[in-house]
């Protein structure tokens, strides 16, 4: 298929860019769900629509004779950044951006699925899944809540993202434990509060006790946690007093973070250390402490032999010495493993080295998808479908 998907990449840009233009946060996909079903619809597939909210799950039937049914999963949603590029197709919605460029995944699906559908040339079924809200709304666990792999059984559901520091034309994975449990949590600080001039000494001082709290979240890991376990805890955010007024010593202070994790014992160590830390250090300052821990999405376990698939269907696109096989595993996490909590299956890494200069990290504001990429991950889909379900 590779003259006819030439032919077709000038209409997936048009594509990718569309999606680029239109930003959507997760959970209100309404204008890209929308769009994905009419094209799906428009190139013959069965298509069926507000799967877990506004997922959209698409099928497609082989030519050939088979019993194997597998899933391809693409995200749809945006962030909450403004975009900085200067391209002429930028978002056109204020606050909002593709800045992790879920506009090309959906955009590689798309073209795969059409070209699947004029060229059905494999047995079984093949389930394309667009699933919103991945950025930390919940997406996955609404489909598979909402009965995804009993409405649209699947042997194995792979799942692919890009990765700007990869080069283009490489892919990475490994099996086993990829990408990790990514938790959020906030600690409440509460005292009495009161005049930072004139009578400190009357006072709970939550900010000292704030301040202890966060050197002594740094020994969870370092002293905690096995020097074999990976494990991260970040503080990302702050709150308490007023900058109006420096002289007032503030009732209550507020800190939030994240926390990674692989092993579900570390992730239990951590959160009962920072609920015994918090309850500790407020005890001894005459304070009180409330801590909200979210658990999210589990770590991203790969199956043995859905990522052998992978690692074949990558080969079969760019050649064994471009596709690393044992990758080191991230600390990012991802909605899909949900989704290999349900059903075995493997997730991949694309390159995607920037292809332009104003193109950087993802989740930055200046982040754009290298456009360059979309044969690759078109292609991977394609060589998937042929690995698992003859064809080709």
């Amino acid at each position: 298929m590779d003259a006819r998907l030439r032919d077709l990449l000038p209409e997936l840009v048009a594509i990718r860019h569309d999606l680029h233009a239109h930003p959507e946060i997760g959970r209100e996909e309404f204008r890209t769900a929308a769009l994905v079903a009419e094209r799906l619809r428009g190139w013959g597939l069965e298509v069926t629509e507000r799967v877990g909210g506004l997922g959209v799950v698409a099928t497609l039937r082989g030519a050939r004779p088979g019993q194997r049914a597998i899933g391809l999963r693409a995200d749809m949603d945006a962030l909450y950044i403004e975009e900085a590029t200067g391209l002429p197709y930028a978002s056109a919605n204020a606050g909002l951006m593709h800045a992790c460029g879920h506009d090309g995944h959906t955009t590689m699906l798309l073209g795969a699925a059409r070209l699947l559908a004029e060229r059905p040339d494999f047995g079984g079924t093949v389930h394309f899944i667009f699933q919103p809200a991945e950025e930390g709304r919940g997406g996955a666990r609404a489909m598979l809540d909402d009965g995804l792999f009993e409405r649209f059984p699947v042997d194995a559901v792979y799942g692919m993202h890009n990765m700007p520091d990869l080069p283009l034309g490489r892919f990475a994975i490994r099996p086993g434990p990829f990408m990790a449990a990514g938790d959020r949590w906030t600690v409440t600080f509460r005292g009495s509060g009161g005049h930072g001039g004139a009578a400190p000494h009357l006072s709970t001082d939550v900010t000292v006790l704030l301040a202890q709290y966060i050197l002594a979240l740094q020994t969870i890991v370092s002293r905690h946690v096995a020097p074999v376990d990976t494990a991260v805890v970040s503080v990302g955010a702050l709150q308490g007093g007023s900058l109006g007024a420096t002289n007032v010593m503030p009732a209550e202070v507020t800190l939030g973070g994240t926390n990674r994790t692989y092993r579900p014992e570390v992730r239990d160590l951590i959160e009962n250390r920072m609920r015994e830390l918090a309850a500790g250090l407020a005890a001894l300052a005459g304070a009180t402490a409330e801590v909200r821990y979210d658990r999210r999405g589990p770590p991203l376990v790969n199956h043995a032999e859905p990522t052998a698939s992978a690692v074949a269907a990558a080969t079969a696109v760019v050649g064994a010495e471009a596709v690393d096989p044992d990758a080191p595993p991230v600390t990012a996490g991802e909605d899909f493993a949900h989704m290999l909590t349900a059903r075995p299956g493997a997730f991949i890494f694309l390159g995607n080295a920037a292809g332009r200069a104003t193109s950087s990290g993802l989740h930055t504001p200046t982040y754009d998808f290298n456009d360059d990429a979309i044969p690759y991950g078109v292609g991977y889909w394609l060589a998937l479908v042929a690995k698992e379900m003859g064809g080709g």
